[in-house]
């Protein structure tokens, strides 16, 4: 891979200044400009909605809530699964100045009546599945006062009954109010080291980043496709499946379920798409079992292949020159079989192709990169709409999530954090002055992230500061990047988390995957239930070869000595896992408390 002095500032150059004051006003030249064509498809639901559709329904929504006393700057919650509806409710809460946040479908009663408290949210518009847990926080929560249906009943009234309020109401004289310094949305933070934290968003800030990203780093044109597929309370969802989208007039394709988007992204082809790396991960071990099953003659021709290619990859990210015979052997290998993968894959037409939330091992990427998708890594948080650092599509320097975008500029601590001061970054955090002020000193933004920054500006982030293993030896490991070499090891695993602070040694609990452990454990004629399967020898013995694998790409005092297999799945917004899938790594530790001592000793 390429290397490069590492230097302690840089200034990713201006931000573009954006052409409209508020996401309303984006949202009406977007109408104006694409009319009668597509703007929003479920296939689950059979809808599918204009430009012209979209701003009609917008209107009927904004006219009952305005019916209703919502006023500028009122907060309005939604507690929704991947519907059509997300989209034009969430504009017409915008489009009078209102204040709408999205709330996990995941989360507990507790913790729905925390962040509804919080927020200080007076309207909830849900649907049957999720009113009994919304319900249930109600019992605490006096001041929320309407809870609106979209199907079914038990609320305070129906979504028919509020868009027949008022349904041509037009919003445009409120929305002309809402200026850049306004807010535009609350986005609760994991929570994986404590209460959530609502992100206070402004109009500048989000119409400062999309105008930017999309002038300066993606060139996404307008008859672009994307699909929704993530928690709409996730900034990753707001940002690439709806913002963006609305802004730049693309398409939008409703995936009703997550663990349908591999099935979606055929039908879809979407132009840019954004995945956690272990939706990645599990592509590559697909393509890879199904390599491994064709005739030996093809099988070894399609390794062969994929080898050239992935030599290629490595020469080009080292800066080296590719010499002719292996870019003849890579050229025929995609005209033989790398263009069918992309087609079959959905990624054919894809113009970006991003992972993030998490570390991605390079070997994944390289695959990719190998078979002409190239998955580049970015960075962002909550705190900057999502976004801090991309890579370029046409530049890509695998091991780093790119440099900052125009309008960031990054600075490394004496410890190593990496700060970033930028129009992206959020107003405050609501309620809580003080940890605003502990995260935003002198206009910077403690990202909370250890890394360095090439002198070309690409960054790498080494860990969470906070998550940092520092073992009895004083030696300092990052933990996540430990835990993407035992994942990437074997799709036999799905969750793995690194035990080592304060330790003379590093061990792990892992947790096997759902899809492909019984698959492999029929194949292997192991019977039981998934719950099962954890204490069978053979899945103990597979994953022991796992983890050695995973060691010898290793340091040594990085390695795992012992593991424990955890039964069972670990499901997002559980004990676990946050609702975007990152590791409780505290909550785990107390849980697991006894399960961790054994391994230290025995």
């Amino acid at each position: 891979m390429q290397t490069s002095e590492t230097v302690t500032e840089f200034d990713g150059g201006p931000a573009v200044e954006p052409e409209f004051k508020n996401l309303y006003e984006a949202f009406q030249a977007t109408v104006a400009r694409k009319g009668d064509g597509l703007a929003i498809k479920s296939e689950a639901e059979e809808v599918e909605l204009s430009w012209n559709d979209l701003d009609k329904r917008v209107r009927a929504i904004a006219g009952g809530l305005h019916a209703l006393g919502i006023q500028r700057g009122d907060r309005v919650g939604m507690l929704l699964g991947a519907r059509s509806d997300f989209i034009p409710i969430d504009l017409a809460v915008v489009s009078i100045g209102g204040l709408p946040f999205s709330i996990y479908q995941t989360l507990a009663p507790d913790q729905i009546e925390y962040v509804v408290e919080d927020s200080g949210t007076e309207l909830i518009i849900t649907e049957e599945a999720y009113l009994p847990n919304l319900l249930e926080a109600r019992k605490n929560l006096p001041n929320l006062k309407r809870v609106v249906m979209l199907d079914g009943e038990g609320g305070d009234m129906t979504m028919a009954e509020l868009e027949a309020m008022d349904p041509e109401f037009d919003p445009a004289p409120l929305a002309a109010e809402v200026g850049l310094d306004d807010p535009l949305t609350l986005i609760y933070t994991s929570g994986t080291t404590g209460p959530p934290k609502g992100v206070l968003l402004t109009q500048g800030n989000l119409m400062s980043m999309l105008t930017t990203v999309m002038h300066s780093v993606l060139e996404i044109p307008e008859s672009g496709r994307v699909i929704s597929w993530l928690p709409a309370a996730h900034i990753a969802e707001r940002g690439a499946n709806y913002y963006t989208p609305v802004m730049h007039g693309l398409e939008v394709h409703v995936c009703p379920d997550p663990k349908r988007i591999i099935e979606f992204l055929p039908k879809v082809r979407p132009s840019w798409f954004f995945a956690v790396p272990r939706i990645w991960e599990k592509l590559k071990a697909g393509l890879e079992s199904n390599l491994a099953s064709l005739p030996e003659e093809q099988r070894e021709k399609a390794q062969a292949g994929l080898q050239a290619a992935i030599q290629k990859v490595r020469l080009e990210q080292a800066g080296e020159e590719v010499p002719e015979e292996l870019a003849a052997a890579v050229a025929a290998a995609d005209e033989a079989l790398f263009s069918h993968l992309r087609v079959a894959l959905g990624f054919d037409e894809a113009l970006a192709v991003s992972a993030g939330a998490a570390p991605t091992p390079a070997e994944v990427l390289e695959f990719f990169h190998a078979i002409g998708i190239p998955v580049g890594e970015l960075w962002g948080l909550s705190e900057t709409c999502g976004v801090i650092t991309i890579n370029p599509p046409k530049k890509i320097k695998i091991g780093t999530v790119g440099p900052p975008v125009p309008g960031v500029e990054m600075r490394v601590a004496e410890d190593g954090e990496l700060l970033c001061r930028s129009p992206f970054v959020m107003k405050e955090y609501r309620n809580k002055p003080e940890k605003t002020a502990e995260t935003i000193v002198d206009g910077w933004l403690l990202t909370g992230d250890i890394g360095e920054i090439d002198e070309e500006g690409y960054v790498t982030i080494l860990d969470r500061k906070k998550e940092l293993i520092i073992n009895a030896a004083g030696k300092n490991m990052s933990p996540a990047n430990i835990e993407a070499q035992i994942k990437v090891s074997s799709p036999l695993i799905n969750q793995a988390v690194t035990i080592g602070d304060s330790r003379p040694y590093n061990v792990a609990l892992i947790v096997l995957d759902p899809d492909f452990a019984p698959v492999w454990a029929s194949q292997n004629g192991i019977e039981g239930s998934f719950e099962d399967l954890a204490g069978d020898e053979r899945i103990e013995a597979a994953i022991q070869a796992a983890v050695e694998e995973a060691n010898g790409k290793l340091a040594r005092v990085e390695q795992i000595k012992k593991f424990k297999l955890i039964p069972g799945e670990w499901l997002p917004g559980g004990d676990e896992l946050t609702p975007t899938m990152k590791l409780k790594r505290k909550p785990i530790a107390e849980k697991y408390e006894s399960e961790i001592e054994d391994l230290y000793s025995t």
